[in-house]
């Protein structure tokens, strides 16, 4: 009997997660980030001039965290903050064209990797994994950002 067939559901949900996260953590790596700095890279980009309080809650660390961060991705020339005009305490944070030219194609590479991890199933049984799948997320509480 293989292992895969005394585990629980859940350990093979935590093992199809792992292998979408190194997957995406080798793509990172590969560009010299760390997930934290792709996590906030790809976040301004989708939502450019956000607040480093919402690059927190959306990465749930402190402040202090993500000022920190944020300070390396800038010395890199990845993000730069901008003052807003009348507060000067506000900052906005945007990706620079070269923090957006590092983090592209991140979306396609992990669709790739969806195609590689569900390669196994047909349509019908993606569908039903996906409507199964729905359902237990139904009830579960969301990530922030989501």
């Amino acid at each position: 009997m293989d292992a895969r067939e005394t585990t629980s559901s859940l350990e093979l949900m935590r093992w199809i997660v792992w292998a979408q996260r190194k997957s995406g953590e080798d793509w990172i790596r590969e560009r010299g980030l760390t997930h934290e700095q792709s996590a906030a890279l790809v976040y301004l980009v989708h939502n450019p001039g956000a607040i480093q309080r919402d690059i927190a809650q959306m990465s749930r660390t402190s402040a202090a965290s993500v000022s920190s961060l944020l300070q390396g991705l800038e010395r890199r020339g990845l993000v730069e903050r901008r003052t807003e005009p009348g507060n000067e305490r506000s900052k906005r944070v945007y990706a620079t064209p070269a923090g957006r030219e590092l983090i592209a194609g991140f979306d396609t590479a992990m669709t790739g990797v969806e195609e590689t991890i569900l390669a196994p199933l047909d349509q019908a049984e993606r569908a039903t994994l996906q409507t199964l799948l729905g359902k237990i997320a139904a009830d579960l509480p969301q990530p922030a950002g989501s």
